[in-house]
């Protein structure tokens, strides 16, 4: 494509690392410039020739912002933009799109393939810098919010190990709860809150003493009350996560019962959030089904119908609880049927 415009460099003033760019072009002249302009502001530059190359780099690199022409050959912007974006791994890397195409279908193509920005040749050195500062602090604060969810999740997964009997409980209320949401006609983000609450429903089980949370025998009232406390605890520990404003509701009343019965905060009927009122059901579920300090497993058949006795006393949906039954008897899961 023709030449980016060229800008004297030696104006530019020097500065510390600031991220990890990939300048993706097929004239080399393009990226030898875009190169050492963005050295000279302090990022480190990796560059590809082509599409494919470029997705390789993605991949293994990591990048901060990738800034790439559209027309290529083998794999053309929009095609790797696409790409990136649909990849998990990737998808939040920003992407800035550079073109001379000005049409408005282009630009529209552009924004449907996931382009994050769009720079229109010839680039102004300021914009193009102004631009990439702006979409890597983005990144940053994307990677941070990112990576606490991972400490959390992790954690949750800690206090799931600190009891042998509950080995594979978050894995498998994440399995039932996405299931029965999906049966349901629950939207995307609401199944993936379920699969996210299935791993963090018990996360506040951490301020809990082993002592209590590992009793093999019958609770006494006041360590009764402190078992209580852990969904409020889950509660506050995803509080400050705006990527966990949907899973909050199921960590703190995936306890409550439709007749108020339930805790922390004895919510009744359809004040009860309908995402906490599912992970209830597969919690028990999950809880009947699996051996215990305090029980046996037993099958998935009486698991059934103690739910419903659930629904008689008042504590259950019965639609809900109906199309859990449904869904577990047409998936006929062995793991489930321990004698």
């Amino acid at each position: 494509m023709s030449p980016l415009e060229h800008q004297t460099v030696t104006e530019l003033p020097r500065a510390t690392s600031l991220g990890k760019v990939l300048v993706v072009d097929d004239v080399s002249a393009n990226v030898d410039l875009l190169n050492t302009l963005l050295s000279r502001e302090g990022y480190t530059v990796l560059t590809a020739s082509d599409g494919q190359q470029a997705l390789e780099i993605v991949a293994r690199e990591h990048p901060d912002l990738v800034l790439m022409d559209v027309m290529m050959p083998k794999l053309n912007g929009f095609g790797v933009c696409e790409q990136i974006k649909q990849n998990k791994a990737t998808r939040l890397t920003p992407v800035v799109l550079i073109t001379a195409l000005c049409k408005r279908e282009d630009r529209i193509q552009g924004i449907n393939a996931g382009a994050d920005d769009f720079l229109i040749k010839p680039i102004n050195i300021h914009e193009l810098t102004a631009r990439a500062r702006s979409l890597i602090r983005l990144k940053r604060y994307t990677d941070d919010l990112d990576t606490a969810e991972s400490v959390i999740v992790s954690l949750a997964l800690v206090i799931e190990a600190r009891d042998a009997y509950t080995d594979g409980h978050c894995n498998r209320l994440a399995d039932y709860a996405t299931a029965l949401g999906s049966a349901l006609g629950l939207g995307n983000e609401d199944v993936a809150a379920l699969y996210r609450g299935g791993y963090l429903h018990d996360v506040g089980k951490v301020g809990i003493p082993d002592a209590v949370l590992l009793k093999s025998g019958r609770l006494t009232q006041e360590e009764y009350k402190a078992i209580q406390q852990h969904p409020v605890i889950g509660d506050r520990l995803c509080g400050e996560l705006r990527s966990l404003r949907r899973v909050r509701p199921i960590v703190r009343h995936h306890h409550e019962r439709l007749d108020g019965t339930g805790y922390p905060d004895r919510l009744t009927g359809d004040d009860i959030p309908l995402l906490a009122q599912i992970m209830g059901i597969v919690d028990v579920y999950d809880a009947i089904t699996t051996e215990r300090p305090y029980k046996p497993a037993v099958r998935s058949d009486r698991a059934f119908e103690e739910l419903m006795d659930e629904v008689k006393q008042g504590w259950r949906r019965r639609d809900l609880v109906e199309e859990f039954i449904r869904l577990m008897q047409l998936t006929r899961r062995p793991a489930i049927d321990t004698p």
